[in-house]
């Protein structure tokens, strides 16, 4: 699975567990925490009575470029923090993929705040490569 807005890998037959591990390790070796963890087939076992894949999204945050960003515009808060999933595909791989800064930036439309979503990018890129 890939889509033209995420920076996206697939880390193998791995256990689901562990890759969630090893991308909160990798996320905090470019200065990102992890926010928030949604477990969505939990949630949507518990909400809807539903069977899903594995799948958990991870809201990562770098706190000195989230704050370079809200103080350049105050309302790009409504695209933080960065989403990074987790999920399980149909044959028991992992896919890792965290949301392209400098696609969803676009939406500002104020080139004063693009170097921040470019410094972003490159930073969930090397997280990637690190898995």
């Amino acid at each position: 699975m890939e889509a033209k807005y995420g920076i996206t890998r697939n880390l193998g037959k791995v256990d689901f567990d562990e890759a969630v591990e090893r991308v909160t390790k990798a996320l905090s070796t470019e200065g990102f925490g992890v926010l928030t963890d949604i477990d969505v087939k939990a949630t949507l076992k518990k909400k809807l009575d539903v069977d899903f894949r594995k799948y958990m999204i991870l809201g990562a945050c770098n706190p000195p470029l989230a704050h370079e960003s809200l103080t350049a515009e105050p309302l790009i808060g409504l695209l933080l923090p960065c989403n990074v999933v987790v999920l399980e595909e149909d044959d028991s791989t992992i896919t890792v993929s965290a949301i392209d800064p400098v696609q969803m930036f676009q939406v500002v439309g104020r080139p004063e705040v693009a170097h921040l979503a470019e410094q972003v990018g490159e930073r969930l890129t090397r997280v990637m490569d690190k898995l």
